[in-house]
């Protein structure tokens, strides 16, 4: 397979149709093992540009910062023209009471930090990884405006776990009248059962011309079809040892939803990842989910969900489901 090129809205990039996500990367777990370690991610990107993939989803804080590294290092082999590299910021990298959030003082000492391990001179796309109370929207805008002026970053993105349309729509305002670059992408949570973007928050899209790359397509893995209703969850599943994600996915208006992806993937002769990821990819406000992976075979698996048709019918069926 070989994944098509869909246009970043109004940036005028050119993208790939499903984003390839790195958070696993040099991420540690509680006893101290990385759960993807630098040969891993090689493999990993390998196989997503023989795919034809070029869109990288990272963040400074990804495996406290081994993330940023590990693509950079990956990148020396290779043209860095050929990729658009989306990395965030906001979190803290360091001890520092200054050292997080969207002040200009973090902003500027993480981009550079950011640029460095990437072993690049700009990113693509820069997402503020969180929205920041405590900064005025026009100091942040301002200063994120400044990094496009200096060429380390060329469009700006919000990534949000509760989406606030207003704060979106407040600072692209801001940008509209003080002439700042205003945010062209959002990465909200969406997928067929996490659906808090519609509404307010997906007509704010389309009203300022806000491309949507969601993360979480899968729920956390609720959509892969691991879970069965009545039933305990798995063994070494999250179901069965985060309490948190039971409450949260484990829902009976949840497992209707799965339900029918089960459904749509049992008549296209496909998995359940695959459909709910092709659910996305057909939606009309998305442009790119962002799948993540551990081995290249589970890669493989998710990349293929763009080589699935799915009518409007079947598109309907799952939307509906919610």
């Amino acid at each position: 397979m070989s994944l098509d090129s869909v246009s970043l809205g109004r940036t005028g990039l050119q993208v790939s149709e499903i984003a390839f996500g790195t958070w696993r990367f040099g991420r540690e777990d509680d006893a101290g093992t990385i759960e993807v370690g630098r040969d891993q991610a090689d493999q990993l990107l390998d196989a997503y540009a023989d795919a034809g993939g070029r869109f990288i989803d990272t963040a400074d804080m990804y495996g406290s910062g081994r993330a940023e590294q590990y693509i950079g290092e990956w990148l020396e082999d290779r043209d860095r023209e050929d990729f658009v590299i989306a990395s965030k910021i906001y979190w803290p990298t360091r001890e520092d009471p200054n050292g997080s959030g969207l002040n200009r003082k973090h902003l500027r000492n993480n981009i550079d930090e950011i640029l460095e391990r990437l072993g690049t001179d700009y990113v693509d796309v820069l997402y503020t990884h969180r929205w920041d109370d405590d900064t005025p929207a026009r100091e942040f805008m301002r200063t994120l405006d400044g990094f496009v002026r200096d060429g380390k970053v060329n469009y700006l993105g919000t990534s949000t776990f509760e989406p606030n349309a207003w704060k979106v729509a407040k600072a692209n305002e801001i940008a509209r009248q003080e002439g700042y670059e205003p945010f062209t992408v959002a990465q909200p949570r969406f997928n067929a059962v996490n659906r808090e973007v519609e509404g307010n928050y997906l007509e704010m899209c389309l009203d300022y011309d806000v491309e949507l790359v969601p993360w979480s397509p899968l729920a956390g893995g609720f959509l892969t079809g691991k879970y069965t209703r009545g039933e305990d969850p798995p063994e070494g599943t999250r179901g069965a040892t985060d309490q948190q994600f039971v409450d949260s996915y484990l829902t009976e208006e949840n497992f209707d939803a799965l339900e029918e992806v089960e459904a749509v993937a049992e008549d296209v002769g496909a998995s359940p990842v695959q459909v709910a990821l092709a659910w996305l990819v057909h939606h009309d406000q998305v442009t790119a989910p962002i799948v993540g992976a551990r081995t290249p075979e589970q890669l493989e698996e998710n990349l293929a969900a763009a080589d699935i048709e799915l009518t409007r019918e079947q598109f309907d069926q799952i939307a509906d489901a919610k």
